[in-house]
């Protein structure tokens, strides 16, 4: 056993979407993240990475074969830490047609934070440290 504590220095969440291009359009156009690869099998987008700064998701098309409709992503949520104003995020996020679950405010463990959900339920939380 290393006497050393494993030391991540990243990491990529992998997502389904019931609709990949509908996802990767909020993503996209309502949040502002970056499309760094699509990834085609047959003509037909299966895949996409994407990233906001050092977050990144893989955002992968649902085969279906544990049902469409299966609720995703309950008891969890992704906080995405960003030294940008918040506020701002926020905002921009509603003029491009999204939907805020909350609006920014400051939260006792220091950080100002806002929450909203993606088209498939997944939970996001956009937070900038207060110190």
């Amino acid at each position: 056993m290393s006497a050393t504590p494993f030391q991540a220095t990243g990491v990529t969440t992998s997502l389904t979407a019931k609709d990949l291009g509908v996802a990767l359009a909020w993503y996209r156009d309502v949040v502002g993240f970056t499309v760094a690869h699509e990834m085609m099998h047959e003509g037909t987008l299966v895949a996409a990475i994407i990233h906001a700064g050092g977050a990144r998701f893989v955002l992968n098309q649902e085969d279906g074969k544990r049902g469409l409709d299966r609720v995703k992503g309950e008891g969890f949520s992704f906080q995405i830490e960003t030294t940008q104003n918040v506020d701002e995020i926020a905002q921009g996020i509603e003029a491009r047609g999204g939907t805020l679950d909350s609006q920014p405010a400051d939260m006792p463990w220091g950080v100002r934070m806002f929450r909203l959900r993606d088209p498939d339920g997944y939970r996001l939380s956009i937070a900038k440290p207060l110190s």
